[in-house]
């Protein structure tokens, strides 16, 4: 491996289980070097589910992709299986769900700086939906009795920015909460239904489709102008 290679953050669509091909996973995809990359499949959001697996799976191989592993953190986790399982894949994908839970299983296995070595050493990540924010700086924990904020968590970090995914109907409130708890971060990244970015190793960000940029000044949290 020569270095780290460019994140890619997919929105995914909550709404769209379209069967067939997917152009964003097909640009993923022709960034690892390979024809047919065969993928790692991190279900920790998802608490390992076989059928949410079973779709990913397809949706990649449609789109390009060799084989789908999966990589268990839950039951029947094994580090040894687990590392084996993304070191010999030519990408290694973060799966959506729930990010905080998804976070808790890796802190919990102690996944966090493996991953970070991975990336270092050149394996490509990427992420779709709750699998983004993983891979980003940070998301925001919720109260469960007033759905409040209760404050923010760190995620892996390995994307070094702060976004959201498909949160346009909600006008980004979570994303605007986070910026607004963040002081070391002024900006975020609202990535439509649909869209994704790539984040370089150099930090630079590229937009795959329509992207929201928020901007937070002083208490305020605005859009910032395209």
């Amino acid at each position: 491996m020569s270095g780290p290679k460019p994140i890619f953050l997919v929105a995914g669509d909550p709404g769209s289980r379209r069967a067939g091909s997917n152009p964003l996973l097909r640009t993923v995809f022709d960034h690892c070097g390979v024809s047919c990359p065969s993928i790692a499949y991190i279900g920790a959001a998802s608490n390992d589910h076989r059928g949410f697996f079973r779709w990913v799976s397809g949706t990649c191989t449609k789109s390009g992709s060799g084989r789908v592993t999966l990589a268990p953190t839950i039951r029947r986790f094994e580090r040894r299986v687990f590392e084996k399982t993304c070191e010999a894949a030519d990408a290694v994908f973060i799966s959506g769900g729930d990010v905080e839970e998804g976070m808790k299983v890796v802190a919990r296995r102690g996944l966090a700086p493996f991953l970070g070595e991975l990336y270092r050493d050149g394996k490509l990540l990427f992420g779709l939906s709750a699998g983004s924010i993983m891979l980003a700086r940070a998301w925001v924990r919720w109260e469960d009795d007033d759905d409040s904020v209760g404050g923010i968590f760190p995620c892996l970090g390995i994307a070094d920015i702060l976004c959201d995914v498909h949160g346009e109907e909600e006008n980004w409130g979570e994303l605007r909460a986070l910026l607004k708890l963040s002081p070391d971060s002024s900006l975020g990244y609202g990535i439509r239904a649909g869209a994704a970015i790539r984040v370089d190793p150099d930090g630079k960000v590229e937009s795959m489709g329509k992207i929201d940029t928020l901007v937070r000044q002083g208490n305020a949290v605005r859009r910032a102008k395209p």
